[in-house]
This record gives C-alpha cells, sequence and structure tokens, in this order.
C-alpha cells in the first residue's frame, strides 16, 4: 500500500462512524431509500445477478440490491467501513461479501460478475481510467458497468481537506458526464447517461451541482 493509499483509507476509516449521516449515503428517510430502490431495479437485471459494489462505504447500495435478490460483493479500501456494511446485512438477515481492499484492483480474484456499480468514487483515485479498465475486465460477456457521479461542490464533504495531494488527482472535485462518457465509450459497446440532480429525493433535498448515472454495457 503506498502512502497515498493509506492515507486515503486512514481518511474514510475516520470518516466511517458519521458517514451515513448524510441522507444519500444512511439512506434512513423512506423517500430516500425508495428512490435509490427505484434507480437500481432499473438499471439491474431482472433476474438475481452477481453485482460487484466498488467502493461499498457502509453498504447502503449493497443492503438495496441484495433486498431486491442479487448476489452482491462490496469492497472498500477502509476497514470500519467494510465493519458497517456487515452490521447492516446482518441486522437486515441478508447474505452479502464484504472483502476490504483497493477499488482500483478488487480483490476477487478470476471471479466475474454480471454488474460492476460504482458511486461517488471515481474523484477519489489516483488512476481512475485504469480503474474502468480494470472494473470492465471484472465483467461477464454482456455485463454492465454503472456510474453514479457528479461534479461535486464540496468534495471533501464539511470542507476538511481530503487528503495530503488531492489536488492533483484527476478527477479531484468529480467529474461531468460528457467527460466521464468520453473515457468510457473506447471500453464499452453502448451507454447512456441518466442525469440525477432533479430528484430531490435522491439527496434528502434540492441540489445545484452535476449528478447523474452512466450505464454502459459491453
Amino acid at each position: 500500500m503506498t502512502d497515498r493509499t493509506a492515507a486515503i483509507a486512514a481518511y474514510w476509516d475516520s470518516a466511517a462512524a458519521d458517514f451515513d449521516d448524510e441522507p444519500d449515503h444512511g439512506m434512513r428517510a423512506g423517500r430516500t431509500r425508495a428512490a435509490w430502490a427505484g434507480l437500481l431495479r432499473s438499471w439491474m437485471p431482472s433476474d438475481p445477478a452477481d453485482v460487484l459494489d466498488v467502493g461499498c462505504g457502509t453498504g447502503s447500495v449493497s443492503l438495496l440490491l441484495a433486498g431486491s435478490g442479487h448476489r452482491v460483493t462490496g469492497v472498500d479500501l477502509a476497514p470500519r467501513m467494510i465493519e458497517r456494511a456487515l452490521a447492516k446485512f446482518g441486522a437486515a438477515g441478508l447474505e452479502g461479501r464484504f472483502l476490504v481492499g483497493d477499488a482500483m484492483a478488487p480483490p476477487t480474484g478470476e471471479r466475474r460478475f454480471d454488474v460492476v456499480l460504482c458511486r461517488h468514487l471515481v474523484w477519489t483515485l489516483p488512476d481512475p481510467e485504469a480503474a474502468l479498465r480494470e472494473w470492465v475486465a471484472r465483467l461477464r460477456p454482456g455485463g454492465r458497468l454503472v456510474l453514479v457521479e457528479g461534479r461535486w461542490r464540496e468534495a471533501g464533504g464539511s470542507g476538511v481537506p481530503y487528503v495530503a495531494g488531492a489536488e492533483s488527482l484527476p478527477w479531484n472535485g468529480g467529474i461531468s458526464a460528457e467527460d466521464l462518457a468520453a473515457a468510457v465509450r473506447p471500453l464499452v459497446s453502448a451507454l447512456r447517461v441518466e442525469p440525477l440532480g432533479g430528484d430531490p429525493d435522491l439527496w434528502g433535498g434540492e441540489v445545484d451541482d452535476e449528478r447523474y448515472a452512466l450505464i454502459a454495457d459491453l
């Protein structure tokens, strides 16, 4: 683990205790949870699928996916995030596999997935384009990549600096839908972008920055 990767892990470990206080992180409100559940249903296969949730955090998205019958593997660099995800699954009586590991090289071995999903992560990565190639390589033929991203007004959340040198990260602060589509398009056969900023239920209130989902098929 490099010094920067260790710093990123430490940052998210320290954020784990309060992470779910954000409406779209914890999804504690019924309207927010229902809004995300509806979106996920529209993006996932109708039959139970193997889904890799990269940068799964405290497992809120993973929980919705498992509740819909999908077989979920979650990966996060921060052990405390994984602990909270496991606790959520235990409380809900659902099965899921959670691994501590680098999102840029998920520790899933040779296993392949029907869907790789990543939410609010690419801005944190030292080499996001390498990560995109790696995630596509984890898909089965005909698989789907789902990226929920945006251009964040405050990428660090509370204004606390992210990690030393964060300003040099390629997509620090997020990436526009146009630029992310340009990075993904050579790796897939088809993609579309769905704007998400206009639905306050997803975020627990109105937002004025760019938020979207990119759905790409091999």
